[in-house]
């Protein structure tokens, strides 16, 4: 069989959020998210909600392996991002060749508060 390969779209916006304008890409699709995961297979997640990225963090995938299983670790590229916006949550986005797309909402803090993921 045939892998499918799906493509999601995703729109360039300006947002306001808290005093400041901020680029984000809003994708096309609601995604689910998990609150405080251990790790990406610890989603549980109640309804979806929008996705605006407002960046992008891309790994390699050894270091990818390594930070999927330890989510709630401190780590200094997180801290002061994310949060909630009108429909939504603004996120990191992670990915590595080969593994998952994760959006990562820290609110604020410096480690994984809410976790969606594509994969």
């Amino acid at each position: 069989m045939n892998p499918i390969n799906i493509t999601i779209e995703s729109k360039p916006t300006t947002i306001n959020f808290d005093g400041r304008e901020l680029q984000v890409q809003k994708l096309s699709i609601p995604l689910p998210f998990g609150r405080k995961p251990t790790d990406i297979s610890d989603i549980a997640a109640c309804g979806v909600e929008a996705v605006y990225v407002t960046e992008i963090r891309e790994m390699d995938p050894e270091e990818f392996d390594g930070f999927k299983l330890n989510l709630g670790k401190s780590r200094a590229w997180l801290k002061g991002k994310g949060g909630d916006y009108w429909d939504g949550r603004l996120c990191v986005m992670v990915h590595a060749p080969g593994r998952p797309y994760l959006f990562i909402d820290p609110s604020g803090g410096d480690s994984v508060r809410y976790l969606a993921r594509l994969g």
